[in-house]
């Protein structure tokens, strides 16, 4: 072989081994970069959101159902209604009965001043039998005395003594009667008390009533989207019936597991990264909300070393809700990613997990 086609073959495997050589390089300093160190770990999951039922208050027949299947609705949005015929019939009548108490309450008011009336007179019957009686005893006196004297006939006496007696029975007729207004005053106000009893509790129920005319029109109770439709208009659900579910876009979260050596280590409330597989070059803050009581995948109780270290740990991270509300209309669940944790708080984020300014 000649020298010039033995330096083009020495060349050739020389680049080809310095490529190789990067090429390794390269795949050293990748896998080094993206392993995360003793101070973090990482776990995979997938992005969830916390699940609201939208049910009925009351049974009825739902009405309309206003949205479809993944819409994005604002809090304090309608979402449905439910059929309220029954109960606007209801609230005419509650209506009907609080006009009738209303009335009730009038009628025992006046009953109670006309008895008022009545006992102001008895009483002024009353003061002149006293006076009856009065004028009575004092004639009485005088005939004993004139009596004694045979001035006047013992029959003048006697009619005077039953005189006096007449006067006081009819006195005491007539204080029978102002003990009899004062009772009847007594039952005039209670009758006026249960009246109006009589009206708050029609006023309660038109409240009631009210109320379940207001929740007949089903509204978000969140900013979030439509999982999906449960029923559908024409049906008839009992109370607490399921018309859609409704994800909370502002509470945001990814599970995953970690072992017991790394679940131990870490704290509630550590900083977390997110990156999620339709976004790899895409960071997300988060900070652990929750770290299981007890391992998953092994037995309740274990006794070798080997066994224990099978035990995973539930653990999730939590995303910032004003992070969220940034870019509620862009939040979808269900994406699969990988959550690193901080498990020592004075370690740095390497550089592949720093934070960047979000879209």
């Amino acid at each position: 072989m000649s020298l010039p086609a033995l330096l083009k073959k020495f060349l050739t495997l020389l680049l080809s081994g310095g490529i190789l050589g990067l090429g390794l390089l390269w795949s050293y300093q990748l896998l080094h970069q993206k392993r995360p160190s003793e101070d973090f770990a990482q776990g995979n999951g997938r992005i969830e959101a916390v699940e609201i039922q939208v049910a009925t208050k009351v049974a009825g027949r739902v009405q309309e159902i206003q949205v479809n299947d993944g819409d994005f609705v604002r809090a304090g949005a309608i979402l449905a209604r439910m059929d309220t015929a029954a109960l606007r019939a209801q609230l005419r009548e509650a209506r009907a009965h609080l006009r009738q108490a209303e009335i009730g309450v009038e009628v025992a008011r006046s009953r109670q001043a006309q008895l008022h009336s009545e006992k102001v007179a008895t009483e002024a019957v009353v003061a002149q039998r006293q006076a009856e009686l009065e004028v009575a005893r004092k004639r009485l006196e005088r005939s004993r005395q004139l009596t004694r004297s045979h001035a006047i006939p013992l029959q003048q006496l006697d009619d005077d003594e039953a005189a006096f007696l007449g006067a006081q029975a009819v006195l005491r007729a007539a204080q029978a009667q102002v003990m009899a207004a004062q009772a009847a005053i007594v039952t005039a106000q209670a009758q006026i008390i249960g009246a109006e009893a009589a009206v708050d509790a029609a006023q309660a129920t038109i409240e009631r009533l009210q109320a379940d005319l207001d929740d007949s029109a089903l509204k978000s109770p969140r900013d979030g989207r439509v999982q999906f439709r449960v029923a559908q208009p024409g049906e008839v659900l009992g109370a607490g019936g399921i018309v859609l579910t409704l994800l909370d876009l502002t509470d945001v979260s990814m599970t995953f597991f970690l072992p017991t050596a790394q679940a131990g280590r870490l704290a509630l409330g550590a900083e977390a990264r997110l990156i999620l597989d339709a976004a790899p070059g895409l960071v997300i803050p988060a900070r652990v909300s929750f770290v299981a009581s007890e391992a998953q995948f092994t037995p309740k109780t274990v006794e070798t070393a080997s066994e224990r270290e099978k035990l995973m740990f539930r653990i999730k991270a939590q995303i910032a809700p004003e992070l969220l509300r940034r870019h509620i209309e862009q939040v979808k669940t269900g994406l699969p990613g990988v959550a690193y944790v901080r498990l020592n708080p004075q370690a740095d984020w390497p550089p592949h997990l720093q934070l960047r300014s979000l879209p």
